[in-house]
């Protein structure tokens, strides 16, 4: 995700104030916010959930509906998103 730089600040008060919740919502087992070392705008969310099916009720839930309208008002870049298989990892 790429933010306005001016709203690179509030982007992360907004993170601190709703990630307790996303990691507890049903379903969702890890989340991390990464930004670029090189570019501050860009930022990167890292998630893993129980079962696709637990992602698709998050993001029909109010919880994202209500973070993903105060988010995309904070863009100045249109935002990428991929749901991918993992297929090695370390234990």
């Amino acid at each position: 995700m790429t933010f306005k730089p001016e709203e690179v600040d509030n982007f992360r008060e907004m993170f601190d104030t709703k990630k307790t919740k996303i990691r507890n919502f049903q379903g969702c087992r890890h989340l991390e916010l990464y930004q670029d070392l090189e570019t501050p705008e860009v930022f990167f969310t890292y998630s893993f959930w129980e079962s696709d099916q637990d992602l698709q009720n998050y993001r029909q839930s109010e919880l994202f509906k209500a973070t993903w309208q105060e988010t995309k008002a904070k863009f100045a870049d249109r935002p990428e998103a991929w749901s991918v298989n993992r297929l090695d990892y370390l234990e």
